[in-house]
């Protein structure tokens, strides 16, 4: 199902989008990377990939664990946006397409129809005898099999893992993210066409279980020593989050009553690990409390939320989220702030779940986007630690993450090519969503920012920009150079500042032309406010200033120099 801006918004935002577009201009060449074909069919909106939009996905699929292979089928229900003939289906190698076929129903014929298809890399195009006609809800049936690329270090270098828990016996999971859902099942492998539900049938060898997304509807025992899981997703679902895992696992439950209800939580894990995760998911209905209150009802009351054991560290993967950290503190027992903050509550559970708001809930048209998905989820952490341990044990703890900040390349990636931009999208862009909560300087009115977005883009696809527009909108702020700053550059902006008697006198140096963004100062005791600099010498209205008490909030990711002379003050900017 593709999604997009609620249109009630366009005419709030409308007079920041041509502002913002011609601004975005000045960054169009920062970075030079080549792309290939195969890039592009994975990355852009085909004209073979446009015509139609995903409805739902019945996925069959057949796990052979004695020789890693995959073998099943996709049913997948479209409706036809234009004509035309072609259609793109995404399969990956070294997995292959046998066949595809039309469905009786949708086209009303005696018999099911095979169809031709090419291969170009890992795009398969689909050749109907005739145009589609416009409006009409279609189904082809897509046959493959074959034995899926091997995770090489999930969740980061995915695939499908074929491990072992530590009794010897098989482990399977996927984790595919940036790869994509094609390596291991066909399907519009963009991510924004989402299906508005999918059916997930699983079938593995007896001894084992398989958890997916959604709810299990079946468990239906096979003739062949095999049994098939069925599961149903009755909510928009982003590609890269249908997940498989399948082992030997238990199941316990519990619920929150929360403010969508009654929502179930479910736990699936290793039969040896029962016990302590009984202990350890005690957090979850905490956790869910601070999300609630910041970002809204949990998306997902219809399917649930679950914790997965997983043979990986850890995905989004949404309502079975894949829990990997080993059951301990931190991340796999380290503090990434460095403050001991992060060693007070389980890293994956609290960043993974953080997710069904922020890339689950809100999901990006384009990967060049993550940081849609990763800085507000890196900034669920903080929120967290705040909910729990206090307003200033937050702040110590985003404060602690900013050393692992590298500033090597831009946050926002390259568009159409599936490219993600820097991994500062987590800290760095952390980072940025507590500056614009200093910005708005109203806990009341940042929360509501929060939930506002969860709610005006429930269950849609979005672009970065339309973040930002939505940001900048609600706020009432001109954010735009801030987000340009830190989303589009490398480099930290400067504030240079000198006190003569009782004036104030500012500026930023900045690479970004005429660079504005407010910060907050010390000016005496107990006497905060906001300056207002630009890139020109000027200054503030401010009262009174006592120059030994001074000082720049250091929440703010930023160089501050004092200019010592009116000749430094003469330094071209």
């Amino acid at each position: 199902m593709m999604r997009g801006i609620p249109m009630f918004l366009l005419a709030l935002i409308m007079a920041l989008h041509a502002g913002a577009q011609q601004q975005k201009s000045h960054f169009k060449e920062t970075i030079q990377t080549k792309f290939s074909h195969a890039d592009t069919l994975r990355g852009s909106i085909t004209p073979q990939r446009a015509w139609w939009d995903v409805i739902g996905y019945d996925l069959y699929v057949t796990v052979t664990p004695q020789d890693s292979s995959f073998k099943g089928y996709n049913t997948i229900t479209y409706k036809v946006l234009q004509q035309d003939s072609v259609m793109q289906i995404d399969l990956q190698y070294p997995m292959i397409m046998d066949s595809v076929v039309v469905d009786i129903d949708s086209l009303k014929i005696t018999k099911q129809t095979k169809l031709a298809f090419d291969r170009d890399s890992n795009a398969y195009f689909i050749k109907f005898p005739n145009a589609q006609k416009k409006g009409t809800q279609r189904k082809v049936t897509v046959f493959y099999h074959g034995q899926p690329r091997k995770a090489i270090n999930a969740p980061w270098d995915g695939g499908v893992v074929w491990a072992r828990d530590s009794l010897g016996r098989p482990w399977i999971a996927t984790a595919c993210q940036g790869l994509g859902a094609s390596v291991w099942w066909p399907n519009k492998d963009h991510q924004s066409d989402e299906p508005e539900y999918m059916n997930i049938n699983v079938t593995v060898p007896k001894e084992l279980t398989d958890v997916s997304n959604g709810r299990l509807k079946l468990r239906i025992p096979n003739a062949d020593s095999t049994v098939t899981y069925v599961w149903a997703v009755n909510s928009p679902i982003n590609n890269y989050d249908v997940a498989l895992n399948i082992g030997y696992y238990k199941e316990f439950k519990d619920v929150y009553n929360g403010e969508g209800g009654k929502l179930d939580l479910d736990y699936w894990v290793l039969d040896y690990n029962l016990e302590k995760a009984k202990k350890h998911f005690e957090v979850v209905p905490k956790m869910m409390q601070c999300f609630e209150y910041w970002f809204g009802k949990y998306p997902f009351y219809k399917d649930s939320y679950k914790l997965v054991d997983a043979p990986h560290l850890g995905m989004e993967h949404q309502s079975a989220v894949a829990y990997g950290n080993g059951y301990q503190m931190g991340y796999k027992g380290r503090d990434l702030s460095g403050t001991g903050q992060g060693l007070k509550w389980d890293f994956i559970i609290v960043h993974e779940s953080g997710h069904e708001w922020f890339g689950n809930n809100i999901t990006t048209n384009d990967i060049a986007d993550m940081w849609v998905h990763e800085s507000f989820t890196n900034y669920s952490e903080t929120l967290f630690t705040e909910c729990e341990f206090g307003r200033e044990a937050g702040t110590e703890y985003l404060m602690g993450c900013r050393k692992n900040i590298k500033n090597d390349r831009p946050i926002i990636g390259i568009y159409n090519v599936n490219n993600e931009g820097s991994g500062d999208m987590y800290y760095k862009g952390g980072t940025l969503i507590h500056m614009i909560r200093l910005i708005i300087d109203n806990d009341e009115e940042f929360r509501q920012l929060l939930r506002g977005m969860n709610t005006d883009f429930a269950h849609k696809t979005v672009n970065g920009s339309d973040i930002e527009r939505y940001i900048c909108a609600k706020t009432g702020k001109d954010l735009r150079k801030t987000f340009d700053q830190y989303l589009r550059d490398t480099t930290l902006p400067e504030l240079q500042y000198r006190i003569v008697g009782q004036v104030l006198y500012h500026r930023w140096k900045s690479s970004i032309p005429n660079f504005d963004m407010p910060v907050k100062v010390t000016v005496g005791e107990n006497n905060f406010q906001f300056i207002h600099p630009g890139t020109r010498w000027a200054t503030d209205n401010l009262s009174y200033i006592d120059q030994k008490l001074f000082k720049v909030d250091k929440q703010f990711y930023i160089k501050v120099r004092e200019m010592k002379s009116v000749k430094e003050m003469k330094e071209p900017n």
